[in-house]
């Protein structure tokens, strides 16, 4: 099999079942042998589309970073960036339960080497920023330091804790978005936003989580 006609579809097979050995057995259920049996394909498809198994993970977390990106990137920048950050707050969570092998694989198996290392970075300066934006805006007067990379950690481990427990089945759906919610308003208010101002944009969150719903 050359490049040239390379399937796509098996391409993207390949992927996902790497994704899914990862997520049901951790990195060191992928093995090249392992992987094409699952398949049901050669372990030349895998050279062919990869040019090898280190390059496959990368792919692997590539794929998961990229819809992720896509859903972020679909989550508009206001002039409330608190309603902005509730909003990217469940594009995460969305991105994660459409994709669920893919989010496991992305966490579980880290990067590949230091070449791997900034792949989804841009995706976490999303967040880094948002929370920029609400700190120059006096939204969170109480954060200690008012580092927005600090609180981004602080805020993607609330989200990542929630994401796990869904996706290990110790929460359903209406429970786990109801605790995103109603956390994420407790860790705003602790670092001092205002309750008023914060409901003001929860809600204005909801309209544009309903109007994505309705397209």
């Amino acid at each position: 099999m050359s490049p040239k006609s390379a399937d796509p579809a098996l391409r993207d097979e390949l992927i996902e079942t790497a994704a899914r050995l990862v997520a049901n057995e951790g990195p060191a259920g992928l093995s090249l042998r392992r992987l094409t049996k699952e398949v049901g394909t050669s372990t030349m498809a895998v050279y062919t589309h990869f040019g090898g198994m280190d390059e496959l993970r990368r792919q692997v977390r590539s794929e998961g970073f990229s819809r992720l990106r896509s859903q972020l990137e679909r989550v508009d920048e206001t002039k409330d960036p608190v309603a902005d950050l509730i909003v990217l707050g469940f594009a995460y969570y969305s991105s994660a339960i459409a994709s669920p092998n893919l989010y496991r694989a992305m966490f579980y198996e880290g990067p590949v080497d230091d070449g791997d290392s900034a792949t989804g970075l841009d995706t976490f300066m999303r967040l880094v920023d948002a929370l920029r934006r609400c700190v120059e805006g006096g939204r969170l007067p109480n954060a200690s330091p008012p580092d927005p990379a600090g609180l981004a950690v602080e805020l993607w481990a609330l989200n990542h804790g929630l994401v796990s427990l869904r996706l290990a089945g110790l929460l359903g759906e209406h429970e786990a978005l109801a605790r995103l919610s109603t956390a994420a308003r407790s860790l705003m208010l602790s670092w001092g936003d205002d309750p008023k101002a914060y409901e003001h944009s929860a809600e204005s969150a909801r309209r544009r989580l309903t109007a994505r719903l309705e397209l």
